[in-house]
């Protein structure tokens, strides 16, 4: 490949990584808004991943008919019902709960500390030890966070549902950045678009399990708007980020995909102000510069993961 086509591959493929990431920080912006007509957490999961199954199946008979891929194991099967398990339903139904009680773009903060907290896990689980320049970025990272969370305890009454909201979001944060890194031999083996369309359909069907369960049929009879931001949040903020970053990597790789995908909570926040007329304070501006700095300068020394959903 000559020079100039590979910087307009490096170019195209970081304009897949931009988009993929304002196409996901999106999702958040959708869920408050749906959240304004009374549905629960675990009914618009389940209209999200309704409307994505579809998708994910399609992308898992393309992706099984290459004849590079090999049929998967019964190990390999284990492992994707089991990370399908934590990483896409038991994180995005955390994550989903969490946003009845935060705003949008402190949910999205929160959430982007997964790379930090992949460093600590590492070092806990794996006995990695953390460089001096991993403990700069915690320390950046968290800094950040306390100064948001200072603007907003003081800014409003903070009572318990702040703080389960910020749990509950952290928790999800927690459990993916553990699925991060028990995914990472699998993805590896069976690739990352395989993987994300079986892993996800695993998702969809233990959501619709739960919903069936929990709710009756009639809880799907809705609002038009919810059944539209459902729709497009399955397609614009889950379905295709997930394409458009998978092919990103392919041509920047996984480092400059992290960094490109650093404006994510960026675009969280101003369209929390735009759109939900959340605070958008001189604070809260420096705490998420903080934390995006805190997260780069991670990102920049390790091979970088996939962002959460």
């Amino acid at each position: 490949m000559t020079a100039a086509l590979q910087r307009r591959s490096a170019l195209v493929g970081s304009a897949l990584c931009f988009i993929a990431a304002v196409a996901f920080s999106i999702k958040s912006i959708l869920i408050k808004l749906a959240y304004a007509y009374h549905v629960d957490a675990s009914t618009l999961l389940t209209l999200r991943m309704g409307f994505a199954l579809p998708f994910f199946l399609a992308m898992a008979a393309w992706s099984g008919r290459r004849p590079q891929h090999a049929r998967l194991t019964r190990r390999q099967w284990s492992l994707v019902l089991a990370l399908g398990f934590i990483g896409y339903y038991l994180a995005s139904y955390l994550d989903f709960l969490g946003l009845q009680y935060i705003s949008a773009g402190l949910e999205r903060l929160t959430l982007f500390l997964y790379p930090t907290i992949v460093v600590v896990l590492s070092a806990l689980i794996f006995k990695r030890r953390i460089g001096v320049h991993q403990a700069l970025a915690l320390a950046l990272s968290y800094l950040g966070i306390v100064l948001v969370f200072a603007e907003m305890v003081s800014a409003t009454s903070a009572g318990d549902g702040f703080w389960i909201g910020t749990g509950l979001v952290f928790g999800s944060a927690l459990i993916y950045s553990f699925y991060l890194i028990v995914s990472a031999e699998i993805v590896g083996t069976i690739g990352p678009m395989r993987f994300t369309s079986y892993a996800m359909s695993v998702a969809c069907t233990l959501t619709f399990v739960q919903f069936a369960l929990t709710h009756s049929m009639r809880a799907l009879v809705l609002p038009a708007p919810v059944y539209w931001h459902g729709f497009v949040m399955a397609t614009v903020s889950t379905v295709l980020p997930a394409w458009l970053m998978s092919e990103g990597l392919r041509r920047i790789g996984a480092n400059q995909a992290a960094l490109v995908g650093s404006v994510g909570p960026v675009v969280t926040i101003a369209l929390g102000y735009v759109f939900l007329n959340e605070p958008m304070t001189a604070l809260q501006v420096l705490g998420a510069a903080l934390v995006l700095a805190g997260v780069t300068l991670v990102t920049v020394k390790r091979s970088a993961v996939g962002p959460i959903d």
